[in-house]
């Protein structure tokens, strides 16, 4: 072994020894059923010239084979489960339901008219309120929604992006409520606008005002939630859409260059905001391909954060990410088989080292998941965790032939796509001529082809399908629901300081027009029950509305 190989494999175990002092190893000694040791890294006997730079060892650059010396054998992943229908009460119940069965983390999903910034007594949001997540309007809703849960001991991640400031500062002031300090917080919020005006549509604002929200916020969290990440980028809605992880790697990296350059400009330093940078991937049925997906993605991303932007601080390099397995994945057909589609997917994300894991219930193709749904999908992780014996080592996978040569063409192909964008002149120019878009309704178009050509076989729907189909026990969102929450939004306009509100929307407004950081303006707006919709609309006012070419 060369002398650099030592060296490197010395800081590894001195890492370990860190590591361990904060975060033991779950048990002692790691084994198989037939006794047989399992060690916590598996190495070449010979390394090959390049293996530092390509693979190197875990919690070391490139971070290929994980960010986190000892990965799962000290802590496994936050286990979260996305949830989020009808009222703010209904939701908290099911979160408390949750971290009952032993859920680690909560993830919010919030209704269609939360993420495009309109109340629910908005006549845009009639026959939305509540189907697709939880209806938010004002502080009130966010109060319902976290009572009885200590935000200082569980980390939130919100699915919001268009509105992201606004619920980030109500979640704030729920805290202040609950008497713990905006220090104190931990959590995600997506806050990733390129993705929605590629994929997926709930946008609000054009991309240049949506970029100055988001840098805001970065500065914010920089200066008041240093243990908060500010914003996750999102290949998951990118994949969800039609593209292949190929394209899902290359868009979600190009959109994240996009923050940092918009970050930069704005006048932040590298080593201030990249740390807090996090990412959420998608996970598909193709096991391999997809942890080679994730390993490359790590690699790439090390890369570009220290050759690219010439970041000093190593937590800077270091991809976080969380992963959902895929929604598009599940079917109508047979919704029993989305379990084991779920199972295999979920086990990829693992083997490929995602820290964070959100596994689909069964029967999300035909409505959201009821009580005993989430359940066994909660219980998926659990027993990849606890029963598989695949967090026993670090990167098992390292080492395959098949999987090294699929992270290196990965990582290959999606740097060709990374270039291309760079010609348009980065991510917000490619957006905006339509090119990320045009190639993923040519991907998604030519995946469909071949599914009705039956070239590529989905079980129960193309082929081993089955005349009669049980229908299944499914959530029904109470008609009610709406006209509670209209009526509950109207009460709140009347009980509240009228003055106050309107105060705090000016100040707002003033703080956009002379390009002040909002935030602080967002969080006062919140605390004194202006709604979600109030709030955007100064900044729709101000700003104007995006339409798609």
């Amino acid at each position: 072994m060369s002398g650099s190989y030592e060296n490197q494999k010395n800081k590894w175990k001195q890492n370990v020894d860190k590591t361990l002092q904060k975060f033991p190893e779950r048990k002692e000694p790691f084994e198989t059923s037939s006794g047989i040791p399992v060690h916590r890294l598996y190495e070449p006997e010979k390394p090959e010239d390049g293996y530092l730079e390509k693979l190197g060892f875990p919690g070391a650059y490139p971070y290929t084979r994980g960010i986190q010396p000892t990965m799962y054998r000290s802590r496994h992943w936050t286990m979260r489960q996305y949830a989020g229908f009808g009222s703010a009460k209904e939701t908290n119940d099911r979160f408390r339901y949750l971290l009952d069965q032993g859920q680690t983390g909560l993830s919010v999903a919030f209704d269609l008219p939360t993420q495009i910034g309109y109340d629910s007594d908005d006549p845009m949001a009639e026959g939305e309120v509540g189907k697709v997540g939880v209806a938010i309007d004002s502080l009130e809703d966010m109060e319902q929604l976290f009572a009885e849960i200590p935000l200082n001991k569980v980390s939130t991640s919100m699915t919001i992006n268009a509105p992201a400031s606004i619920l980030l500062a109500m979640y704030i002031a729920v805290g202040e409520k609950q008497g713990v300090a905006k220090e104190k917080l931990t959590g995600t919020i997506q806050n990733d606008i390129l993705k929605e005006y590629i994929a997926r549509g709930t946008y609000i604002y054009p991309p240049e005002s949506s970029m100055r929200i988001i840098t805001d916020i970065f500065s914010y969290c920089q200066e008041n939630l240093p243990k908060f990440n500010t914003i996750s980028i999102s290949g998951y809605h990118i994949r969800e859409a039609g593209a292949t992880a190929v394209q899902e790697v290359a868009f979600t990296l190009a959109n994240g260059m996009a923050y940092v350059d918009a970050a930069l400009a704005a006048g932040l330093e590298i080593d201030q905001f990249a740390p807090r940078l996090a990412f959420f991937f998608n996970a598909h049925n193709q096991f391999f391909e997809e942890a080679a997906k994730y390993r490359a993605a790590r690699r790439m991303w090390a890369k570009i954060m220290k050759e690219k932007y010439n970041a000093q601080d190593p937590k800077s390099w270091k991809m976080r990410f969380h992963t959902q397995t895929g929604g598009s994945t599940l079917t109508a057909q047979q919704p029993d088989n989305n379990i084991v589609r779920v199972t295999v997917q979920a086990l990829a994300a693992i083997m490929g080292g995602t820290q964070s894991l959100h596994t689909n219930s069964k029967d999300e193709a035909l409505a959201l998941p009821t009580e005993d749904s989430a359940r066994i999908a909660l219980r998926t992780q659990q027993i990849l965790a606890h029963e598989s014996g695949v967090t026993e080592t670090v990167d098992p996978l390292a080492g395959s032939y098949f999987v090294e040569s699929l992270t290196d063409e990965i990582e290959e192909k999606a740097n060709e796509y990374i270039k291309r964008i760079d010609e348009f002149g980065g991510a917000v120019k490619a957006v905006e001529a339509g090119y990320m878009q045009r190639e993923i309704h040519q991907t998604a178009y030519e995946t469909q082809k071949d599914i009705e050509k039956g070239e590529d076989v989905i079980v129960g729907v193309n082929e081993f399908t089955i005349d009669e189909e049980v229908e299944p026990e499914l959530l029904r969102v109470d008609e009610k629901l709406e006209k509670n929450q209209v009526e509950a939004t109207e009460r709140i306009r009347e009980n509240r300081d009228a003055d106050a509100v309107a105060d705090s929307l000016k100040k707002l407004r003033e703080a956009a027009v002379n390009n002040e950081n909002l935030m602080p303006f967002i969080v006062e707006a919140v605390k004194v029950y202006a709604t979600v919709g109030e709030i955007a609309n100064v900044l729709r006012e101000e700003f104007g509305e995006y339409t798609a070419m």
